[in-house]
């Protein structure tokens, strides 16, 4: 593969293109599914804490909102980590993608910006 100034050089150790190409995927859909159960989550904290004059007349099933977020962020953890080791991302990087996940939104921009990096050097 020839490289540039333009194409970052493919980091020494990185897996093959088709296993990065597998573990960017599901790294997407994680991060998305992820982002939008925690709009959801924000959305019902907002409700609970903010609108209603007790917290206690939320709805039950409101509980399931965060176990849901939850799940799907331990999942999104596995994949992060799993297209950080393969693709050979500094740990910094990869801690810092792994939270993006935490913050309203920023899932959505770190995947934007994760798959643009991942892809230019990986010629994906």
């Amino acid at each position: 593969m020839r490289t540039d100034a333009a194409t970052p050089a493919r980091p020494a150790g990185a897996a093959p293109t088709e296993k990065i190409r597998g573990a960017l995927l599901r790294y997407r859909i994680l991060a998305w599914i992820t982002g939008l159960w925690l709009l959801v989550l924000s959305g019902e904290m907002v409700y609970k804490y903010l609108l209603l004059e007790d917290k206690n007349t939320a709805p039950e099933w409101f509980f399931y909102i965060a176990q849901a977020h939850g799940v799907f962020y331990m999942i999104y953890l596995v994949f992060t980590v799993d297209l950080g080791i393969k693709a050979r991302w500094e740990p910094v990087t990869t801690a810092l993608t792994c939270l993006a996940g935490t913050v309203p939104f920023l899932s959505f921009w770190f995947e934007h910006k994760r798959t643009l990096e991942v892809r230019k050097t990986f010629g994906i």
